[in-house]
């Protein structure tokens, strides 16, 4: 039989038992051709002579002869294929370290298109045509290209691996159910190749969703970090600005300090300088009295001295300056001063709080109550917008999101991300809780608000001490009753603060917070107290 390097493209020269071209070719006396030692080989495995492709039976063995014509067809044939595979081999592509070569080129190695599981062999696009050419050849399993073809063969009975055992999770061949795996479950290898590659598709497709989504994550987080550089830049230029501002007016303030105490000493000073020129006219006139005095009162002539005396000048005019008073003081300029800077600094104070609650606002959403969160004691506005304690119990059903004994009702709206901002009028009232809380807090039983349970609010008590539930609770100093409370949130910050909305003045804020759950309003109006907190805590819009 001839290599298989030879192989051509007409099925005409090819031996129907080996299905290679003709090697020595014979004919038989019914007129088929075969190569001698394949033909020959057939009959010495048979009890019969018999032609292998019409099934004639001969009585005694044919006497074989070469085929000289199909013999010389059959060299030239061989001539063709091999010009024919040289001009190919230089138009396809060698094969590459990573792609598997052809089995059957013998100058440089092509890189192969198919592997076939019956030839054990990988045929470039040349070597490859006969199986999709001869008739013979075409029913040969040809699959995508692979490396060590003797994978695909029993290593225990030398056959092709064709059933795949369910138990063992192992491909095998025919042999193996009768011998080695009775009693398991097989399936053929095929359809088990297909199983697992649906499996494997639609696990990449799901690893590609994840993968996809990571990088929009990624995306978003940069988008966020971007978004945060922007407004720590914003931050940091309007905090310049103010503290630049305040700067400024401390370093005037000093100033105007330093200018008063030095316009002020040097008005004492002008004022001492004209206090002791005064004087030492006084002191020059009274020391020409004293002596003209004196000339008179060493005199020893009792006439002459008597006669004189009346000659003596008038004494000079003098001030009486025990009633004067030179103390001069700076005292009190300082704090005169100081108080003058916190005024201006509290204006401008002002100014910052107001552009940060205009801010804030920007973030404003649309709040309304949850009648299913609300204490049975409380009362809801039809429109989810007001919520006031009454000593009358409703008959609502109870469910596990309703407070009780808690007299609080909760948001509808819950939030996992961003900001958000929403305003509360708290006027008339003398009790009051405000603020947000985890979505799974326990809505049952006795209440600690604190941040370590869920709960991020302020509250009023007796009508005028504020506090903020920072467990233990912290107790606020305000300069006004607030009448309108704004609540702002900064999830991702960690940052929750409330606003004096009129006063435009900050509150107090949770800052480093650590929110892993959604969070939502929290309304406490407080117990009714005889109509002295009758008045409604209410959602008001925001300007």
């Amino acid at each position: 039989m001839s290599a298989a390097s030879c192989l051509l493209s007409d099925d005409r020269f090819l031996c129907s038992i080996c299905l290679d071209v003709f090697t020595d070719p014979v004919s038989t006396s019914c007129g088929h051709n075969f190569c001698k030692t394949c033909i020959t080989e057939h009959w010495n495995n048979n009890d019969q002579y018999l032609c292998p492709m019409c099934k004639e039976v001969f009585t005694t063995r044919p006497q074989l002869r070469v085929n000289t014509f199909i013999s010389e067809m059959v060299s030239q044939f061989r001539q063709s294929a091999q010009q024919k595979a040289s001009s190919s081999s230089s138009e396809q592509q060698v094969s590459k370290p990573a792609e598997v070569p052809c089995d059957v080129c013998t100058g440089p190695k092509l890189k192969a298109l198919k592997s076939c599981l019956v030839c054990l062999a990988s045929y470039c696009e040349t070597h490859l045509e006969p199986h999709l050419t001869a008739s013979g050849l075409k029913r040969h399993q040809l699959i995508d290209p692979v490396e060590n073809l003797e994978e695909w063969m029993c290593p225990k009975h030398d056959k092709l691996l064709e059933l795949f055992c369910k138990t063992d999770q192992t491909c095998v061949c025919v042999l193996c159910p009768v011998l080695d795996h009775k009693m398991h479950e097989f399936v053929p290898l095929k359809e088990e190749y297909e199983e697992k590659k649906a499996e494997l598709e639609k696990t990449e497709a799901e690893i590609g969703q994840m993968i996809k989504r990571r990088r929009l994550k990624i995306q978003e987080i940069n988008d966020s970090v971007k978004l945060s550089k922007a407004d720590a830049d914003r931050e940091i230029a309007e905090g310049v600005q103010v503290f630049t501002s305040l700067k400024e007016s401390v370093e005037r303030s000093q100033a105007e300090l330093i200018k008063t105490i030095e316009e002020n000493q040097k008005k004492t000073e002008k004022q001492a300088e004209d206090f002791i020129k005064e004087l030492e006219q006084e002191i020059s006139e009274l020391t020409k009295r004293r002596t003209e005095v004196e000339k008179f009162s060493h005199s020893e002539d009792h006439v002459h001295l008597l006669q004189s005396v009346q000659s003596l000048s008038p004494a000079p005019p003098t001030k009486d300056w025990t009633e004067v008073i030179f103390r001069p003081s700076h005292e009190g300029t300082v704090m005169r001063a100081v108080a003058q800077l916190e005024e201006t600094l509290s204006n401008e104070m002002k100014e910052v709080f107001e552009a940060e609650l205009k801010r804030v606002q920007q973030y404003a959403v649309d709040v309304t109550l949850d009648p299913d969160t609300a204490n049975t004691q409380l009362i809801l506005s039809d429109d989810g917008k007001q919520v006031n304690h009454s000593d009358i119990w409703s008959f609502a059903a109870d469910n596990p999101k309703r407070f009780s004994p808690c007299v609080c009702v909760l948001g509808k709206q819950s939030f996992s991300s961003g900001r958000f901002y929403f305003e509360v009028q708290v006027e008339g009232k003398t009790k009051w809780t405000l603020g947000v809380a985890r979505e799974s807090i326990d809505r049952k039983g006795q209440i600690t608000r604190s941040p370590q349970n869920g709960y991020w609010t302020i509250h009023l008590r007796n009508g005028y001490e504020y506090f903020s539930a920072a467990g233990p609770d912290v107790r606020l100093s305000l300069k006004s009753r607030p009448q309108k409370v704004g609540v702002f949130v900064d999830y991702e910050e960690g940052l929750v603060s409330f606003h004096d909305v009129d006063a435009a003045a900050l509150i107090f804020s949770f800052t480093g917070c650590c929110f892993t759950e959604k969070l939502v309003p929290f309304f406490g109006p407080g117990l009714n107290d005889g109509g002295k907190n009758s008045a409604p805590l209410i959602i008001s819009p925001v300007s």
